[in-house]
């Protein structure tokens, strides 16, 4: 079973292989990755019986099928034997399994270089210099292979976007720059290799061409073999820069994702951090940034509830009431809205991040009541017309206080629902409710549900003019404001969702 390594930010599984395994088209990803891998070695195998008899003058006296069906068995052995060295558990970072899969792919190279070489000695007692000269054919086509095989996994790696998160220093990053000086002089040096063994083979083979092969014949194989030598090594230079540049298109991409992502107000992303050059500095350094928004973030909500609570406890403490009934009434809302949200009428309006703000701007919308008397807010009788008259500019009281913090810090969401839930929660659906006298879908959405849940709540607690009612005689008297003082479709949500009422309620009891 593979080894599964856990991403410590996101929780995904990924395994030794490098994607993840709860994900069909990974599967898929890996399926084509993995005949990416088979064609990379079949290629290499087709070059080497190409090539190999035009620089060994040895391997071109071998019967060219016999000596075609040896490597193509050699090579699948090599594949096999990969596959299985790969199999095994895998470093836990990016970097560790593209180093170690590059160092399999070169060692494997060698030493089916060394065992075709070993076995040309026995067998036909091929002399050194002809097996060294099949060692370095190998180790020049391993290098490319490793290479493209290398890339390819590093493109498989940043496909996922779901790899382990690791740690880069700025110090102790491997540039691009000596990257792609190292390929150049790689293969520089592979070309100038090749093409040595070529002349010294061929300085041989022209003082041995008899009489019957022509001056002009003989020239013209040799151009032959500088061709295809120099199509060879072209063709796997364009290879590995088409896999550099897309990779680099990938990481740009999935950079620029992220960031676009961030600015609509996603945190919870990060940038793969797959390679050791300046990208990974950059996505480092990037995630960085993500986690000290995500942080500042959390700090700034933690302070901004801590506020409400603390202000909105104090304007319930000047009405007899607690900080309990802040609580149910936020749970009230919140449960409402949950229901609501299946609802075609309110599910484009009321998604998660609105009702979130709802839900934490619910606690103010009784905090015009520090700007009432104490004899009308805390009389335990009826309330005289002009008594009533002055307890109604209570919303209005809410709503200019929140203007004026709006005016020194700036519009904010939450202060936005927090002057709508103090300013209409007592506007009723018939247009009879005030300040305004507001109708129906004049309402604001989060004035109706502060409407519903705040009555539920007065109607089951104590208060100094009342008894507590129980939970039935209560959901009676909501039912009879059915479209007159509530939104039908609130009233509706509410009779689907009372027993959460109730053990809101239970949870949360004054004490």
């Amino acid at each position: 079973m593979a080894q599964m390594l856990r991403n410590s930010q996101s929780g995904t599984l990924i395994n030794e292989k490098g994607y993840d395994s709860a994900c069909p088209n990974n599967l898929s990803l890996y399926s084509r990755t993995t005949l990416k891998h088979t064609l990379q070695y079949f290629i290499a195998a087709v070059i080497f019986i190409l090539y190999g008899v035009q620089v060994c003058p040895f391997l071109e006296s071998l019967e060219r099928s016999f000596f075609t069906s040896v490597v193509i068995s050699l090579f699948s052995c090599m594949l096999i034997i990969r596959t299985i060295v790969l199999q095994k558990k895998q470093p836990n970072t990016p970097q560790k399994i593209l180093k170690k899969q590059f160092i399999i792919d070169l060692g494997i190279f060698f030493l089916g270089g060394l065992v075709l070489a070993i076995g040309n000695q026995i067998i036909y007692q091929f002399p050194l210099e002809a097996s060294l000269r099949v060692i370095i054919g190998f180790m020049i086509l391993g290098f490319f292979t490793s290479m493209l095989l290398l890339l390819q996994k590093e493109s498989q790696l940043i496909l996922a976007k779901q790899v382990i998160p690791s740690k880069l220093t700025p110090n102790k990053h491997t540039s691009i720059n000596i990257k792609i000086q190292f390929f150049t002089l790689s293969l520089l040096i592979g070309a100038i290799i090749t093409m040595l063994l070529i002349i010294y083979k061929d300085f041989e083979w022209l003082q041995n061409i008899g009489k019957d092969i022509s001056l002009n014949q003989a020239s013209l194989w040799i151009l032959y073999e500088f061709l295809f030598v120099s199509a060879t090594f072209i063709g796997y230079g364009l290879l590995i820069i088409h896999n550099f540049s897309n990779n680099i298109k990938m990481y740009f991409n999935h950079q620029n994702s992220v960031l676009a992502a961030v600015q609509k107000g996603e945190r919870n992303l990060t940038v793969p951090i797959i390679s050791n050059d300046e990208f990974s500095i950059t996505a480092q350094y990037t995630n960085h940034m993500i986690n000290s928004l995500q942080e500042s973030e959390q700090i700034l909500k933690q302070t901004r509830d801590a506020a409400i609570l603390a202000i909105s406890s104090l304007a319930e403490t000047r009405d007899n009431e607690t900080g309990a009934h802040i609580l149910r009434t936020q749970e009230y809302i919140r449960s409402l809205g949950l229901y609501l949200q299946k609802n075609s009428r309110f599910s484009e309006y009321l998604t998660s991040e609105t009702l979130e703000l709802i839900y934490k701007s619910a606690p103010l919308h009784d905090i015009g009541k520090v700007g009432i008397p104490d004899s009308i807010l805390l009389k335990p009788g009826k309330l005289t017309d002009d008594e009533f008259s002055i307890m109604k500019k209570h919303p209005v009281i809410g709503r200019q206080a929140i203007e004026k913090a709006e005016k020194q810090t700036g519009t904010m969401p939450f202060l936005h629902f927090a002057k709508e839930i103090s300013e209409t929660h007592h506007e009723k659906w018939d247009g009879s409710g005030y300040p305004y006298g507001l109708k129906a879908d004049e309402i604001p959405l989060s004035g109706r549900l502060m409407a519903l849940a705040d009555v539920y709540d007065a109607l089951i607690t104590e208060r100094v003019y009342k008894p507590a009612f129980s939970h039935e005689k209560s959901k009676a008297i909501i039912l009879e404001g059915k479209g007159t003082h509530f939104d039908p479709d609130i009233v509706d949500a509410f009779l689907a969702i009372e027993n959460e009422f109730i053990t809101i309620a239970e949870a949360h009891k004054d004490k």
